[in-house]
């Protein structure tokens, strides 16, 4: 998987960059996470601060061209993200769970 940064956009008052890219696969289309870290990496960005909106594939096309959000924190995107964008990203949840941890003991 090979991605390359098409635009690159910064917003600081919600203390984020916008990005579209685009991905070169051999296989079926990328799995949002999968995604998601690979531009992390790309970014030099820690994961849990890309928030990957949409990927789009033509049919037949090994092709993807995607749009993204990278925040400054992973508390940034919290703050500023819809819920159901942060659950499809998986931001959040491992603090979530360690805080239900606790609670159960």
């Amino acid at each position: 998987m090979e991605i390359e940064i098409l635009e690159q956009e910064d917003n600081p008052l919600l203390h984020r960059t916008e990005v579209k890219f685009e991905i070169k696969h051999d296989e079926e289309t990328p799995s949002r996470l999968s995604v998601r870290d690979s531009l992390a990496a790309k970014l030099d960005k820690d994961s849990e601060e890309v928030v990957v909106h949409n990927l789009d594939t033509k049919f037949g096309m090994r092709q993807t061209v995607g749009r993204a959000k990278v925040y400054d924190s992973p508390e940034e995107a919290a703050e500023v993200e819809h819920e159901h964008m942060l659950e499809r990203n998986k931001i959040g949840e491992d603090a979530e769970a360690d805080t239900e941890a606790e609670e159960a003991e």
